[in-house]
This record gives C-alpha cells, sequence and structure tokens, in this order.
C-alpha cells in the first residue's frame, strides 16, 4: 500500500456549498420561523399517506428523526408538526437567484451546479491562502444568510471530492470543514463505504462481497485489481480512497446543454402501443420546447421504457442519430416512434417512459435552407409556445392529448414529479 505523491497533485482551494434543508428551510423563510425551532416537513402530496418526505428541516430531524426519503405516515401526529406540500417553481427559483447571487464573490466561470441546492466554486484566483479562502468562505455564507434568510454548510479541500467528502461528513454538522491531503487517513478512511459520495447501494453490496466495509479498507486493496473487477470506476474508487481527484470545474459559463430530456413514471401499467405513443408525443413537446426557447437543435433521440416489474425484464434504451437536426415535436416524435416499433415487446407493461435529444447545435449555426421545408409546423409550434407563455399551458393543444392515456396536464403541472 502505497501513498501518492501529494506533492505532484494540483492543490486548489475548492469549496462545496450545500443549501441547509433546502426546501423545508424555504419553506420555514417564508413565514419568518426558524427551521432549527420548527418541526416542518415538505412532501409530494399531503393527501398520500405514502407520500415521499422531500425535505425536513434540522428540527423535525433531531426531534423526531424524520428525514429525507421518509414517507408521511412515519410522521407523527403532532400538533407542533408542520406539513407542507411541495413547490417546486419556487424552488428552482430560488436556486438561480442563489446561484446569481454567488457571482457577486466569483466568476461564473469558478462556479459548478451539482443539484438544485448544491454547488462547487473555485476559491483558487481570489485567494492565495487557506486562511483568505476560509474567510472568503465564511464571507458567502453570512451575506447568503442575510439576502436569502437560509443556512449553508461548505466543505473546502484541494480538489473536488475532498470538498464534497469534507462538507457531507463534517460540514453538514459543523458549518464549516476543512481537509486536505493529510487528512485522509484520519477523518477519510474510518468512514463507511455506503456515507461516502460515489458509492450508490448497488456498488455497495458488491464491496462489501469483497470485504470493503470502510473507505480505509478500500484504499488497501491494489488499484489493478478494483479496475479489473469493475472497470473505470474501479480507478476512480482507488484514487478516492486516497484524496485524490482528477475532476475539473465544468463552470456555469462552459456548462452548454448536453441533452435536453423529459421522462414520467406513469400512474399504471401502459399496454397498448396508441397509448404509449401518445405519451412520447407528449414528451416529445416538452423537448421541442425547449429546444426553441434555448435555440438548440439535435441530431441524436434516445428512448428508454421500463417495463412493469410484473414482466420480469427490465425494458430498453435505445438512441438513433440522423443525418440532419430536428427540434420540432413531430420529428422527434417519428424518430422515436421508429425506436420504439424496432424494440417495445407488443403487449408488454410500460410503467416508466422516457425521451431525450443530444448531440446539440446552436441553431444560428444553421442557415435557412435546413427550416424553409418545416415553416408550416414551424408557424403552429410558434404560435403554440406563445399563447402558452402567455396564457397557460392548456391555451392551444393537440388533440390528441383528449385521448385517454395522455400526461399533458400532468407533465405540465410538475417539475421532477411534484407540483410547480
Amino acid at each position: 500500500m502505497r501513498s501518492p505523491d501529494y506533492s505532484q497533485l494540483e492543490n486548489k482551494k475548492i469549496i462545496c456549498l450545500d443549501m441547509k434543508s433546502f426546501y423545508a428551510s424555504v419553506e420555514t423563510s417564508l413565514r419568518g420561523w426558524d427551521p432549527f425551532e420548527v418541526p416542518l416537513a415538505v412532501v409530494g402530496d399531503a393527501n398520500r399517506s405514502g407520500a415521499v418526505v422531500l425535505a425536513a428541516t434540522p428540527a423535525l430531524k433531531e426531534k423526531y428523526n424524520i428525514r429525507t426519503a421518509d414517507r408521511l405516515y412515519q410522521i407523527p401526529e403532532n400538533d407542533e408538526i408542520i406539513i407542507v406540500e411541495a413547490q417546486m417553481e419556487l424552488y428552482l427559483n430560488k436556486s438561480a437567484a442563489i446561484t446569481e447571487f454567488l457571482s457577486n464573490f466569483v466568476s461564473p466561470e469558478d462556479i459548478q451546479i451539482y443539484s438544485v441546492d448544491e454547488s462547487w466554486i473555485n476559491l483558487t484566483p481570489y485567494c492565495h491562502s487557506i486562511k483568505k479562502a476560509v474567510q472568503l468562505s465564511y464571507k458567502i455564507k453570512k451575506h447568503i444568510f442575510k439576502k436569502f434568510d437560509l443556512y449553508t454548510s461548505i466543505g473546502m479541500g484541494p480538489n473536488m471530492f475532498l470538498a464534497k467528502a469534507a462538507m457531507d461528513i463534517e460540514g453538514k454538522k459543523s458549518g464549516f470543514a476543512f481537509w486536505d491531503y493529510k487528512d485522509v487517513q484520519a477523518k477519510l478512511w474510518p468512514v463507511e463505504i455506503k456515507k461516502c459520495w460515489g458509492i450508490g447501494s448497488k456498488m455497495e453490496k458488491k464491496l462489501k462481497k469483497i470485504g470493503v466495509f470502510t473507505i480505509g479498507d478500500l484504499a488497501k486493496l491494489p488499484p489493478d485489481y478494483l479496475e479489473k473487477k469493475f472497470g473505470i470506476i474501479g480507478r476512480q474508487l482507488y484514487d478516492h480512497s486516497w484524496g485524490v481527484c482528477r475532476s475539473e470545474l465544468d463552470s456555469l459559463s462552459s456548462n452548454i446543454e448536453k441533452s435536453i430530456g423529459r421522462g414520467i413514471t406513469l400512474y399504471r401499467d401502459y399496454k397498448k402501443k396508441e397509448e404509449i405513443e401518445i405519451v412520447i408525443f407528449e414528451l416529445a413537446e416538452i423537448i421541442s420546447e425547449r429546444a426553441v426557447e434555448n435555440k438548440f437543435v439535435g441530431r441524436t433521440v434516445s428512448l428508454s421504457l421500463s417495463y412493469s416489474y410484473k414482466e420480469n425484464t427490465a425494458g430498453f434504451s435505445r438512441q438513433r442519430t440522423l443525418e440532419k437536426p430536428i427540434f420540432l415535436t413531430q420529428d422527434i416524435f417519428n424518430t422515436a416512434c421508429m425506436l420504439l416499433k424496432e424494440n417495445y415487446r407488443k403487449g408488454f407493461s410500460v410503467r416508466k417512459i422516457r425521451l431525450n435529444m443530444s448531440n446539440l447545435t446552436d441553431v444560428n449555426k444553421f442557415n435557412e435552407d435546413l427550416f424553409q421545408k418545416k415553416e408550416k409546423h414551424m408557424v403552429i409550434n410558434r404560435l403554440k409556445y406563445q399563447l402558452n407563455q402567455r396564457f397557460n399551458y392548456q391555451s392551444l393543444f393537440y388533440g390528441l392529448s383528449l385521448k385517454k392515456g395522455s400526461i399533458y396536464n400532468r407533465i405540465h403541472s410538475t417539475i421532477g414529479g411534484h407540483k410547480k
């Protein structure tokens, strides 16, 4: 077991910023409450006992041991506990405002969004010492609280992985944590593998089968053995166990969308091909609208279907790359239907459908000849988009969305499967 030569590695000043109990904290802030005092849960649907808890305030976690991913029925019936339904649009708008606010401290090129409530920020260009980086971190924390009334947790390290690990394992409890390479064996190695970022439940089971229970156990295995057993991810796991991370920050300014997609879990099994096609068409509409809004065209269409558990088979995921780029609903739909025809097992029950368009390019890079034959469809799409933007999504829609199996109302009134 040989330690890496850390002197040969980059030693940046990266922070991982997490908005503490984000959804729940936004809700308490709206009401002028303290999330450390008021036990509040955010759920997807307050009328369903099996609804998932999307967020819980620190007070609810500490006093009642209710956490994210618990169910509504697990929350004790107590007048002290507040239950609210998720407002996804509000949270996304708040997240965007916070990201924009961060640009007061660093350039957008030094910010990478990880999720709606978490980001990496490179402080290296602004701080020549660890002391200065710590001071700037606390300044960011202070001003976010002052501006948005929201608490944050920060982890800082020489790379993205150690910053994330420091935040997850120590920073969430203390508010701020700094880990350096010299802290790896004392702080990272004792951590159970299931608590380490990048190790999911499936990988956890595989690792336990070979006697790996902690990050330290992982670090003691030969890297070649891990790579042979798990592929490139095995090498990455070994690097992480020593605090090494070769990933670079993917900045906001360079973070052009790589794909546009939308998926849905159906409320019932869909067996009829006609109903499946209706869902695909409505997903294609969403993708087309986003492409128009962001001025993208794409060449690759991907379709994924997950069958019901009754079928004892997973489903399929296939893609097709076209010679010419597309962006209209009908073109996306037609391509997806070809994939459906080639791969769907007739009569099988479908429970999840996902549609993606990738291989994206800025529409301005193409001349008008590409779109002249599509003018009629473009006028209809443009009119529909403008009316729905001005009024609501029910202003103008295709008759197909009136048929049995349509998910039109559902996908336009939810974000991430939850009410807007």
